[in-house]
């Protein structure tokens, strides 16, 4: 995960380290504030919120699924809705002067600003709370609790959950496999093979020379895009660029790794056997996606529940594929990504009251069952949707214009199979996406590293990063021979800073695990 840092939130995280002092100063004063902050028998809670607007406009404080989820969760929402433009301006400021709302949405917990408000006491550490949550517990993923513990390995938000397996993997064109004979590729030598044969045996069967193994594009200086899964199936981490591994108890630069080398030759032999687009360097993703979406690329980088654009398309060019022709792959070489398992979180500052601040996480939980839930899923029957053979049917548009969605910025509950199903697949699709996932989380690897704090990475790392993708490129597009590659590390293996990263990294790791590196 790359973090930005604007000049604003430089500027926010200074003025924080003034202002934080009357945050928790203020703890005391809203000990009064609202009667109703305990449990019981007592009326609505009263609850500020800010988060973020991603719809043109908010929902007003009469909005019909804000009463009926009010209703649900005994609370009365006092909701300040930012646009997701400006949002991380607005935090920071708010941030900065006290003045905190009882629970706001965090986009991104690793900011300078969120780090410094933590450290300075500004956020109750709920830790040893959660286990009270039954939906805290079940319906929000352990990889997303873990990758959201702050340095010293406490968690001071509610992770606001995603899908964390069957993240953007290989999916290749079952219908081109099936054409040549060739059985589902496991490793990167099966890969090759396959790739090699789509390149040269008409896998399309349209009797010409114009197929392409992979819709690859790559982003230098920035990163390696597409090319990045490969080099990761390789080296087993996962990162987009080139980063940490966890190896041997110890943070490790993947550059570093004798595996990225091996990567390397691969990846430079795959662009010399005419395997990768000729212009995949200055491709970017829309023309790569484009590829595979044209019918001429077999293997891509995606999700499987995002291939239903993919499939409309390519429906027209080829009548008789079927979904299931999009087959993503379940590992290579025994690896494949897991996702974070989160999007951003939601905090309670500590200027909320104890009682009152159980009584906030009690109406996430109540929030996040079922049948709560479902009302900004589903909104109004009659309204946003109807039933129709036991089944809701939604008016997408009315649900938007009711502001349905906007909820999901405050409380989410993620289907763990949203990232492989979609109601628009045929049943078979479906059993066959979720089966692959089951099996995909086997194997699934997260990455260790989201969330470790190095001031030493912060400096310097950027520039490092583009040193090695400079070097990157020219070798697999023949322009540099793999011994720069080895002259590169062996002077990398003795940088002072290198190592300085490295360390930072381990120790903020063993912080956040709560002890040694495993």
């Amino acid at each position: 995960m790359k973090l930005k840092r604007s000049k604003k939130s430089v500027m926010g995280s200074l003025v924080l380290m003034l202002a934080l002092s009357s945050v928790v100063a203020a703890c005391g004063n809203k000990n009064n504030a609202g009667g109703n902050a305990a449990g019981g028998n007592e009326g609505p809670l009263e609850v500020s919120v800010m988060t973020i607007l991603l719809s043109p406009s908010p929902a007003a404080d009469d909005n019909k699924i804000k009463q009926a989820i009010e209703k649900a969760t005994n609370s009365k929402l006092k909701i300040q809705w930012v646009s997701g433009n400006n949002y991380t301006d607005k935090l920071n400021v708010t941030l900065a002067s006290g003045d905190i709302p009882d629970l706001v949405t965090i986009n991104d917990p690793f900011t300078s600003v969120f780090r410094n408000a933590v450290t300075q006491g500004a956020f109750w550490d709920l830790t040893p709370y959660i286990k009270d949550y039954p939906n805290l517990n079940s319906k929000i993923s352990k990889t997303a609790w873990e990758l959201t513990k702050m340095q010293d390995g406490k968690n001071y938000g509610i992770p606001r959950p995603r899908p964390a397996e069957a993240d953007q993997f290989f999916v290749i064109r079952k219908d081109w496999l099936d054409n040549l004979g060739l059985k589902v590729p496991t490793t990167t030598d099966e890969l090759y093979d396959v790739m090699k044969a789509f390149a040269e045996k008409d896998p399309d069967k349209n009797g010409k020379n114009d197929t392409i193994p992979l819709a690859a594009y790559m982003n230098p200086p920035a990163d390696m895009g597409t090319l990045a899964m490969i080099e990761n199936s390789f080296t087993g981490a996962n990162v987009k660029n080139d980063k940490w591994k966890l190896v041997d108890g110890k943070i490790v630069n993947t550059a570093l790794l004798p595996e990225t080398r091996k990567s390397l030759e691969y990846l430079a032999k795959m662009y010399k056997e005419k395997l990768l687009p000729e212009d995949f360097a200055s491709l970017k993703l829309t023309q790569a996606s484009d590829l595979f979406k044209g019918g001429k690329a077999g293997i891509i980088l995606e999700k499987a529940g995002t291939m239903n654009d993919y499939y409309e398309k390519l429906k027209k060019i080829d009548p008789n594929m079927k979904p299931e022709d999009f087959y993503p792959l379940t590992s290579m070489n025994g690896y494949n990504p897991k996702g974070p398992g989160f999007s951003g979180m939601i905090s309670i500052p500590k200027s909320v009251p104890e009682a009152k601040m159980k009584r906030i996480l009690k109406m996430v939980d109540t929030w996040m069952n079922d049948d709560v839930f479902a009302i900004q899923q589903y909104g109004i029957e009659g309204v946003d949707y109807t039933v129709k053979d036991g089944q809701k049917v939604v008016n997408t548009e009315q649900l938007a214009k009711d502001n349905g969605p906007d909820f999901n910025q405050i409380v989410y509950v993620a289907d763990p199979y949203a990232s492989s199903t979609k109601v628009y697949f045929p049943k078979e699709a479906n059993d066959l996406f979720k089966k692959i996932q089951d099996e995909r989380e086997k194997t699934s690897v997260a990455d260790v590293s989201i969330g470790l704090y190095s001031p030493t990475v912060q400096k310097l790392l950027p520039e490092f990063e583009k040193k090695v993708q400079d070097l990157k490129t020219k070798i697999i597009l023949g322009r540099e021979p793999i011994t720069a590659w080895d002259d590169f590390v062996a002077k990398a293996k003795t940088d002072a800073d290198l190592a300085k990263m490295s360390q930072e990294m381990t120790d903020a790791y063993q912080k956040r695990s709560g002890g040694a590196a495993k």
